[in-house]
């Protein structure tokens, strides 16, 4: 490969990246699940490919990029369009310390051990199991942490300025995409019934007009409804 076919493959591959990641958005940076990581390796390669590997084509490596790229587009639709499709390719949260006990069963299905958990505690500034009353572990890879009020800092609900009385320890998803899930209700001890009488009470029965709903830890509902545009 002579030096003017180089330089006009780097700059062939430069320009078909930089217009392929603006068209694939922020979401391979920004929530870089397991899925994520592994398309903009591909792409790395393949892009890498096309600038110094002579045996590939120009238009075979550009080709393969475009696929790619709409592969993981649609991939992201179907995730946006269907919840059933993000817990097979994205999984669920999984927690893996519950009322500061650790959840082995859960903590063994993330290929975790105790000295990984506790690395990551860790890096949170936590450095004893005994301040965890929660720990999530995230689609994305990370921990999220929820410590005992006792371990928590001052607030003003600390200072009775605002009154605080919580039943659950953790808000509960309880509607997604305009869905039930009863899982989550059970776990609550609270059935559709409960959750239908909530949503009138707040003037929302019709379901396919609301996106998202969870329990608070005080009990009561927070409905986030559809734009006007989806629900036309």
């Amino acid at each position: 490969m002579n030096t003017s076919e180089l330089i006009l493959r780097v700059l062939l591959s430069f320009l078909v990246l930089f217009i392929l990641t603006r068209i694939m958005g922020r979401k391979e940076i920004s929530q870089m699940t397991f899925f994520n990581f592994v398309s903009a390796i591909a792409i790395g390669s393949i892009t890498a490919n096309l600038a110094v590997n002579a045996n590939l084509s120009k238009t075979n490596g550009v080709t393969a990029l475009i696929l790619w790229t709409a592969f993981t587009l649609v991939m992201g639709i179907i995730d946006i369009k269907s919840k059933r499709a993000r817990k097979i390719t994205t999984g669920e949260p999984i927690i893996v310390i519950k009322e500061g006990r650790v959840m082995e069963d859960a903590l063994r299905s993330t290929r975790f051990d105790i000295d990984a958990l506790r690395t990551l505690l860790r890096q949170k500034n936590i450095f004893t199991l005994q301040e965890v009353q929660f720990a999530i572990f995230e689609t994305s890879g990370k921990l999220s942490v929820m410590k005992y009020e006792s371990n928590q800092p001052a607030t003003k609900k600390d200072l009775n300025i605002f009154p605080t009385d919580n039943i659950y320890p953790l808000a509960t998803e309880v509607i997604s995409d305009g869905k039930i899930i009863p899982q989550n209700l059970q776990r609550l001890g609270k059935d559709e019934n409960w959750l239908y009488r909530q949503l009138e009470s707040l003037n929302q029965s019709n379901l396919e007009q609301i996106f998202y709903a969870e329990v608070l830890p005080n009990g009561t509902l927070y409905i986030d409804r559809k734009d006007d545009e989806m629900t036309q």
